[in-house]
């Protein structure tokens, strides 16, 4: 049987399950018409994009962190967000605490009156634009009423898409559970259906990102940003399940901000573009099960940053399939606990991120990045499992760090994405997740959703994605062409790079979580084994939504 002819009974057959389990569901209680939309609690950015800095221009960004992890865990059924399987008995309940779930924020302004710009990342799964907007009426009420003489430019939240932290969208939560209980309700037209995410944890959680905004905005102060960048090459990532997408984004990047004042701390803010999936799942041993809170990588790689005397903030990438490859930071060790594996990864890649401008004699000269006994034992362990230890730093080259011109412009674009994926339509109307599905247009259903564009001096570009964005569609890559894509039709649209420059980084899951964002010639719900990310995106025309909103700020600012 041919490929093709294969993929196209699958598909039929997964819809057909579909169908006959949600068929018949009503709309569900948060549906509108898609005629009655009105943009609320959204904000366009800065007003002006400026071409040269202002006369008074200065860096100015505040930074605070907040500690979202429920105390309350062994009194109280939480769920972790990233997995549903029999190996957690497809409910994820949080067993175990190893380390803390964060809210990163920084506030920035090049002090030209544009206003305000804040920017938060929660260490969690992915948080919806609903609440994300719920978050923005919060904070920006509050924020008039301390603030009457401060504008604001924008609000934005953005996630670390951890695996292994509380979920934030309650597609994780008890899942089969509610689906079968609230699909019950629902097709008696009953109303009272029960929350995907836990509401008292979901109003602790944007009640501590709106109270950490203002904590950021409050240690505010002048200083320089400087932008370094490295292609750390292939090893530290790995393109899972999708052979048809061969974009791969390779550097790590940071913006490190210096306080004139030196009693004030720095801040390193770093793009780093793989999954942290890692601490999730379980291992072979009956004790590591996998169902423990952790920041997984990212909490690690903060560890090493703050041990350096730096503040942490973290933007993920264009992480659709790629996945963090561990081997050269584990070096043949074997753990008993996957988070493990994510302590010595994260390590490693907040050494890496410390160590871009340095040459090899500062690297061995600092403690955080090098400690010879550490070494010695690790090359040791790795000889005894018949491995071969691999230092970080060998051949190490530095790159340059450049100073960063105090001139800061964001634009934010409202997208509407067709919902034609009868999954998460049934998602919708089972009131699993904040989503705000709306009614009518060419494909039946849609949503709102963001697109941003951020410019930090006059080179440094950043692209805003409201999801787990196919690198191909920021680079280039064969699903984009006949070739390469199952269709065997192109995608007939620029990459993000075309549009905006060539440079362009991509800063995934901002102001929304809609799930995978892949080309729409390359979309099938036919090929599980590597095409499993379209179970969980909203449907075939996600791709060209999103980039037809970068299309239109590329016009508006022409």
């Amino acid at each position: 049987m041919k490929k093709d002819t294969q993929m196209k009974i699958i598909d039929g057959a997964i819809n057909g399950v579909i169908k006959a389990l949600f068929g018949r569901l009503n709309d569900g209680v948060n549906f509108d018409l898609l005629e009655n939309y009105k943009t609320e609690n959204f904000y366009n950015g800065t007003e002006e994009f400026l071409k040269e800095k202002a006369q008074d221009s200065v860096w100015q960004i505040g930074y605070a962190n907040v500690d979202l992890t429920p105390k309350d865990y062994k009194e109280k059924n939480y769920y972790l967000g990233g997995y549903i399987s029999p190996d957690n008995k497809f409910k994820n309940l949080i067993e175990n605490v190893v380390d803390d779930m964060q809210g990163r924020a920084i506030a920035v302004s090049d002090n030209s009156g544009r206003g305000i710009s804040l920017f938060c990342t929660v260490d969690c799964i992915g948080i919806t634009n609903g609440d994300i907007r719920e978050i923005r009426a919060m904070f920006s009420k509050e924020f008039a009423e301390r603030y009457p003489d401060k504008k604001l430019a924008s609000v934005n939240v953005c996630s670390t898409h951890t695996h292994s932290c509380v979920d934030t969208e309650g597609l994780w939560t008890d899942f089969p559970g509610k689906i079968l209980r609230n699909r019950k309700k629902n097709l008696k037209k009953q109303t009272d259906l029960e929350q995907g995410t836990d509401k008292e944890y979901m109003n602790f959680l944007r009640k501590s990102v709106s109270d950490t905004f203002f904590k950021a905005i409050e240690s505010m102060c002048d200083g320089e940003l400087y932008f370094a960048q490295k292609d750390i090459g292939e090893d530290y990532f790995s393109n899972k399940n999708r052979p048809s997408a061969t974009g791969l984004v390779t550097d790590i990047t940071r913006l490190r901000f210096v306080p004139f004042d030196k009693t004030k701390k720095p801040t390193l803010i770093v793009n780093f573009p793989a999954h942290p999936d890692v601490a999730g799942l379980p291992t072979s041993d009956k004790n590591g099960t996998g169902r423990e809170l952790s920041g997984d990588y990212v909490h690690y790689m903060g560890e090493t940053i703050n041990k350096a005397g730096y503040n942490f903030m973290f933007f993920n990438g264009a992480i659709c399939a790629i996945y963090s490859n561990r081997d050269k930071a584990l070096d043949g060790h074997t753990f008993e606990h996957r988070y493990e594996q994510s302590i010595r990864y994260g390590i490693e890649v907040g050494r890496i991120a410390l160590s871009l401008t340095k040459n090899l004699d500062e690297i061995k000269n600092d403690i955080v990045l090098y400690d010879e006994e550490e070494i010695k034992k690790d090359t040791e362990k790795s000889k005894l499992n018949g491995a071969e230890y691999s230092l970080w730093c060998e051949n190490w080259e530095p790159v340059e760090e450049v100073k960063v011109e105090p001139l800061f412009n964001i634009r934010l674009k409202e997208v509407n994405v067709p919902v034609t994926n009868k999954l998460m339509v049934a998602v919708g109307k089972l009131n699993i997740a904040n989503y705000k599905m709306l009614k009518g247009g060419e494909h039946g259903y849609s949503m709102f959703s963001e697109v941003g564009y951020i410019e930090m001096g006059k080179n440094i570009k950043i692209a805003m994605v409201p999801g787990e964005f196919c690198c191909d569609l920021l680079t280039g890559g064969a699903s984009l062409k006949a070739e390469g894509a199952v269709t065997k039709t192109d995608f007939n649209y620029p990459t993000i790079r075309e549009i905006l420059g060539e440079n362009t980084i991509a800063f995934g899951l901002s102001n929304d979580e809609i799930g995978y964002i892949v080309p729409d010639n390359d979309f099938t719900m036919g090929d599980p084994g590597n095409h499993y990310h379209e179970l969980v995106s909203l449907g075939q025309y996600v791709g060209s939504s999103v980039i037809k909103g970068f299309l239109e700020i590329k016009e508006e600012l022409q």
